[in-house]
């Protein structure tokens, strides 16, 4: 190991236990001092961050230079209707579900995902940022609420599951870390848990062989997000970010071994304070706590609750780091020209 790697290894494991967004598209100097004193794991990004190449490379840089070391930065850059970095400057994707349904088989439609992933990957590492919120290994229903459906990639769990490593892997190969969602499946949800919290009545055995089953084949991946619902025949009480027993699925029943962070805790599926909300995330068994909305007294507010990582979530984080890697050397106009002509597959 590297000297620049105990670096980055020793200043994350002594980060505190959240992710946190910023105010705009430059970094303010009171979130700078912030940063410097809370050491949070890393940061998300969101449209309001976002202006140009030349911008968004300083931002990157001086998020990591605030913590003095090379903290994850994510963002959403799903394709569709959820993706932060947009045209002129970066590349436009039609949602996952529309594009899958243009490829001629379900071996084209996975190489059609891989690529868009290797593609975006390319597009992310060129500004500083190395994790993406995706894949998506929800199973789209009949009933399913339109945030969420056309971002899926299938209805049925074999074909999402599929799916899903194929974009993990495009993403891995072009060194951006992979956070699938939503755990442990947020399909069956006819609500948008941004605004208020789904009740899910389903039996265990439907959950295990839908909804849960892509997790649990993609297990072994570095990094999850939670899903603000409630799973009544598990916890009738506690969405499963919340939930103690849903933590105890994720991690024993799907196996799960990875950094499991919330989403995010201002959606109002959640209830009662930041501080509430955070502390019971954090009871529950989640590792980081995901704040998005860059306001300082809230952030303030979300660190107080986190407080810092757990051995536990210390010896997670560095696992996902490690996968961390530099991109594989590829021909971008060659995937270009291949994604190209699988997304007329259906066609031709």
């Amino acid at each position: 190991m590297s000297g620049s790697d105990v670096s980055v290894q020793e200043g994350a494991a002594g980060a505190g236990a959240a992710i946190f967004g910023t105010a705009g598209p430059e970094l303010l100097p009171q979130e700078r001092d912030f940063f410097r004193d809370y050491n949070p794991f890393g940061f998300i990004l969101f449209a309001r961050n976002v202006e140009d190449p030349a911008q968004l490379s300083r931002l990157t840089a001086e998020l990591r230079e605030a913590v003095g070391r090379d903290a994850p930065i994510l963002i959403d850059q799903e394709g569709g209707r959820v993706q932060r970095m947009r045209a002129p400057h970066w590349r436009e994707w039609l949602p996952p579900l529309d594009l899958i349904g243009r490829a001629a088989s379900p071996e084209d439609a996975a190489r059609l995902m891989e690529i868009m992933a290797r593609l975006i990957a390319s597009e992310l590492r060129a500004v500083g940022i190395d994790a993406n919120c995706a894949p998506v290994a929800d199973v789209a229903r009949a009933d399913t609420h339109p945030f969420l459906k056309n971002r899926c990639y299938g209805t049925g769990p074999e074909a999402v599951a599929r799916i899903a490593r194929a974009v993990a892997d495009g993403y891995l190969a072009g060194g951006v870390l992979p956070v699938m969602k939503h755990m442990p499946g947020h399909g069956l949800a006819r609500q948008d848990t941004h605004l208020e919290l789904p009740r899910v009545t389903t039996s265990r055995a439907e959950l295990a062989e839908v909804d849960f089953w892509p997790f649990t084949a993609l297990a072994d991946l570095p990094m999850a997000m939670t899903a603000h619902i409630v799973f009544t025949e598990y916890d009738p009480l506690h969405p499963a970010t919340q939930s103690a027993e849903m933590v105890r699925v994720i991690r024993h029943e799907i196996g799960f071994k990875g950094l499991l962070m919330t989403d995010d805790l201002n959606m109002e599926a959640l209830s009662g304070s930041l501080d509430q909300r955070t502390s019971a995330s954090m009871q529950a068994g989640c590792d980081i706590a995901l704040h998005c909305k860059g306001d300082m007294r809230q952030m303030i507010e979300v660190a107080r609750a986190a407080g810092d990582m757990t051995p536990a979530a210390r010896s997670r984080a560095l696992a996902a780091l490690a996968c961390r890697t530099a991109p594989a050397p590829v021909d971008i106009p060659a995937l270009e020209a291949e994604f190209q002509a699988l997304s007329r597959g259906s066609a031709g």
